[in-house]
């Protein structure tokens, strides 16, 4: 399996990661994912938030930078966030591929409702698809 670019301390998960409020965020910025108040060994522990993530980059592939953006946009504005098409499409992968990704990372499959469930309060990780 081959990882995207990832950026720790990204600026612009910075950005994000404040203007929500959360300790930490992942964001999809065409074909790297920018992480914020995580560190990348961290990020890489999580296996279900590495395939939502993952899916976020093959919609973009999908798509193609522009038009994915656009849709996105236009999708969250419409429906919001989590009914977004996209983001359900992205917690349904981290359900679905959390075992493959494991497996890939040579990481155990974590406890409790992962990344491809709506956010609790003990896990509130927004991600955002930029």
């Amino acid at each position: 399996m081959e990882l995207p670019r990832i950026v720790e301390n990204s600026p612009f998960a910075r950005i994000a990661r404040l203007k929500l409020g959360q300790p930490n965020v992942a964001m999809v910025l065409g074909k790297a994912i920018h992480l914020s108040g995580v560190t990348r060994e961290a990020f890489l522990r999580d296996p279900s938030w590495v395939a939502h993530e993952m899916c976020h980059i093959r919609q973009v592939q999908e798509h193609g930078l522009v038009p994915f953006l656009w849709k996105y946009l236009i999708e969250s504005v419409r429906v919001g966030y989590y009914a977004n098409r996209f983001e359900v499409e992205a917690r349904e992968a981290a359900v679905r591929d959390t075992s493959r990704y494991a497996a890939a990372l040579g990481v155990a499959v974590p406890p409790g409702p992962g990344r491809g469930t709506e956010p609790t309060p003990q896990d509130p990780r927004p991600d955002l698809v930029l």
